[in-house]
């Protein structure tokens, strides 16, 4: 994407609050790709000061209210004292600031406040206008809490995290501006804005839901298509390096067993091999191992389990999940457990298999590009120097060793879990889903996985170069090989790798080949 497109992409406006928002969209918001504003339609404001209202009117009822007028959890049953009840919001922020362990980064914050804006813009949480314009400030200032990222169980939602983005709003706690971070109460003093004075509810509107793990699984879905973009492009480069057979991707064949995503990667596979040349040329094998020829039905479980993921994050980002819901049509209070992740907890774990399986797969491939007992005809280690400096020389020794470490950490977290359930809370929370574990130990695979990609991508194109087919390359395949050259120039006498692995890396984290290849795909 160039700074042009940039730019008007910046410009545009998404609307929160009317219309369901998808991935695409949170994922927008966080790279700050767009503003954000709240809908103007009289009947949205009128939906919003309802809620509002009508908690309001029960306090002078003096009703009981979940969270309102009494503790939280298994403190339901102490009744708040109608002179505290404005003071209750502002304790549930600050005894949730105990969270622990790395800070969500600038972007996955971002993610964090526009999934929460975006569920609580529905309407069904009683909150104010004025807390709803003031997360729209944050994001549109970029002026984003900090989050620590340990310490959700994943029901009774992301409470800790969450405390976060209460406390900035109070005027407590740090956030990310301008490039640093701060305590927001500086930026408050230097712009001459007072911070929230959170209403009733609005301090359990904020923390109990499911924003956290939410906008993490947003993320790594994306991240996710790219994992399976790079990797059908890096077989289709190493089929051709190890002079491996693309009839293994006939369509007569995957039509046979109709997986539709699985028949997708053949599919591209199949134009990216430029099939109908390459027959010409292959190795008179019969089967290439498993790691070319089933490399459809490992990437594919992916893509045939995208429809049902999407569905499930999507959900979960349009829906009212905190506790108790206002309901400002029927003027109801509706006491229940819409703070439980579990379908962001089973996408999750789900999906870290799926990604898991692919870094594995690419393992087994440069596996057999570095072994000359494999590679067919390829250098040992695919080492590029001359006759006379080839003792001397290891190639891709290394990189192959690294893949191997990074593949096995990958796969040593893909134990579910939402199976690791903890009693919590005096056994009021005694279920929970543990569905931000779930949705950072997918991260914590991706990005292993990129890795692992990264190592490949290198390793591809140097084999290709070797083989000396790049001239038998189809126009995308050859596309993706100058993506990779952009970063990587091609390896004759051994040197540090590390720089230009992170580059490529980097570039991922970017979606700079999702960006370049989409209308391909």
């Amino acid at each position: 994407m160039n700074a042009s497109q940039i730019e008007a992409r910046v410009k545009s406006v998404l609307i929160v609050g009317e219309q369901a928002l998808s991935i695409e969209d949170v994922v927008a918001v966080a790279r700050q790709q767009v503003q954000v504003a709240l809908p103007t339609s009289k009947a949205w404001r009128e939906l919003i000061q309802r809620g509002a209202d009508f908690l309001d009117q029960l306090l002078l009822d003096e009703g009981v209210i979940y969270g309102v007028t009494t503790g939280y959890g298994d403190s339901c049953l102490v009744e708040i004292p109608m002179h505290q009840v404005n003071e209750l919001p502002l304790h549930l922020s600050r005894f949730h600031g105990c969270g622990l362990g790395e800070n969500l980064d600038l972007i996955t914050a971002r993610a964090v406040v526009i999934t929460r804006l975006c569920s609580l813009a529905r309407g069904y949480s009683g909150v104010s206008l004025a807390l709803l314009e003031r997360l729209v400030w944050m994001l549109n200032e970029n002026i984003i809490p900090v989050i620590p990222s340990e310490g959700s169980v994943g029901a009774s939602g992301d409470l800790t995290p969450l405390s976060y983005i209460a406390g900035a709003l109070v005027g407590e706690r740090d956030v990310y501006t301008q490039a640093k971070v701060m305590p927001i109460a500086q930026v408050y003093a230097e712009k001459g804005i007072q911070p929230l004075i959170l209403r009733p509810k609005e301090g359990l509107a904020l923390m109990n839901g499911t924003a956290v793990m939410t906008a993490i699984a947003c993320l790594n879905y994306k991240k996710a298509e790219q994992v399976a973009l790079a990797s059908t492009l890096i077989t289709a480069l190493n089929v051709l390096a190890l002079e491996g057979n693309p009839s293994h991707f006939d369509e007569v064949l995957f039509a046979q067993k109709p997986h539709q995503g699985q028949q997708l990667i053949a599919q591209q596979l199949r134009e990216w091999l430029n099939s109908e040349v390459q027959t010409a040329h292959q190795s008179p094998r019969l089967q290439d191992r498993y790691s070319l020829r089933c490399a459809p039905h490992i990437i594919g479980v992916f893509e045939d389990s995208k429809t049902w993921l999407r569905q499930f994050i999507e959900n979960e980002l349009n829906s009212s999940n905190d506790n108790p819901l206002i309901d400002p049509v029927n003027l109801r209070v509706l006491h229940g457990g819409h703070f439980y992740g579990g379908h962001i907890a089973q996408a999750m774990d789900s999906l870290k298999i799926m990604i898991a399986n692919i870094a594995d797969l690419m393992d087994r491939q440069i596996a057999q590009l570095v072994d000359h007992k494999m590679n067919h005809g390829l250098p040992r280690n695919l080492t590029g120097s001359g006759a006379d400096r080839l003792p001397l020389n290891h190639g891709f020794k290394a990189v192959q060793i690294g893949v191997s470490a990074w593949t096995a950490e990958a796969l040593k977290h893909t134990l579910a879990a939402s199976i690791f359930s903890r009693s919590t809370e005096c056994h009021n929370q005694d279920k929970v889903s543990m569905g931000t574990i779930a949705a950072r130990d997918a991260t914590r695979v991706i990005t292993l996985t990129q890795q692992v990609l990264a190592a490949l991508c290198c390793a591809s194109v140097q084999a290709v170069h070797l083989k000396g087919v790049v001239s038998q390359l189809s126009p995308s395949l050859k596309a993706f090989v100058e993506w990779i050259l952009q970063s990587f120039a091609l390896l004759e006498e051994d040197r540090p790798l590390q720089t230009e692995l992170q580059q490529i890396i980097d570039r991922f984290d970017n979606f700079e080949l999702f960006n370049q290849f989409q209308e391909k795909v």
